[in-house]
């Protein structure tokens, strides 16, 4: 499977709206979401792919018609597109302990350990074994492997 599938058609993308080369469409779009100052909450001005826009529409459809989830996607990218919503909920700056964690995850879904597992796996949840406090990673690391291309093209919905 081809690496950066979904970044590489953002960059021919950009190469048929502006007439550029792909290195200088690539470099452009790396500028535009890893360039000085930006963090998570300047990513407003991220070009979000039309498919990937289209997929979270039917994704958020079928699985959170009414906001919580009626079912756990079983494919991996759905399923990364469900923990990117249900992490909306969380404050950002805020420790939760896992009881009140549990609270707010079991209104998505009756299984709120496997969300709290994926959350984790994922790392958009940090977590301190000894005292059971959680919290929403302010930066998420580069994912690697199949969870880098399960997450591709996901980063523009993280706050």
């Amino acid at each position: 499977m081809t690496k950066d599938k979904d970044f590489k058609k953002l960059v021919r993308t950009r190469m048929t709206e502006t007439g550029e080369n792909y290195t200088t469409a690539r470099t452009a779009l790396v500028a535009a979401n890893q360039g000085p100052g930006s963090d998570r909450g300047s990513r407003t001005e991220s070009v979000i792919d039309p498919e990937i826009a289209r997929f979270r529409a039917k994704t958020l459809r079928t699985f959170m018609p009414d906001g919580r989830l009626v079912a756990v996607p079983t494919k991996r990218r759905a399923l990364v597109l469900v923990l990117i919503e249900v992490l909306a909920a969380l404050e950002p700056d805020r420790v939760y302990d896992e009881k009140r964690l549990n609270a707010i995850l079991s209104d998505f879904h009756p299984d709120f350990a496997l969300l709290r597992r994926e959350l984790i796996d994922y790392r958009l949840l940090e977590r301190n074994a000894h005292t059971g406090e959680y919290w929403v990673n302010p930066n998420p690391p580069a994912h690697t492997g199949s969870q880098a291309q399960e997450m591709a093209g996901f980063e523009v919905f993280l706050r």
